[in-house]
């Protein structure tokens, strides 16, 4: 999921997303952790989508609190 995506979609449909990737998160380390093949990859890419959403979720909130997020003028 790139950032216009995740920009595109509502903070609903974002905290669902975010649920969505965890718990495939926790399955693949419990796949791992069985000694099951894991495309590391795909955990990486997990994080990194996890990120990014969390990314936007803040900036929507701080945008919707009226501050700049303490960025300095």
């Amino acid at each position: 999921m790139n950032i216009g995506e995740i920009r595109g979609q509502d903070s609903d449909a974002l905290g669902d997303e975010i649920l969505k990737l965890r718990r495939e998160a926790f399955r693949l380390r419990m796949q791992r952790a069985t000694g099951q093949d894991v495309a590391s990859s795909r955990v990486r890419d997990i994080r990194h989508t996890i990120a990014r959403i969390k990314t936007v979720l803040g900036e929507r909130r701080r945008a919707a609190a009226g501050t700049n997020g303490g960025a300095r003028a």
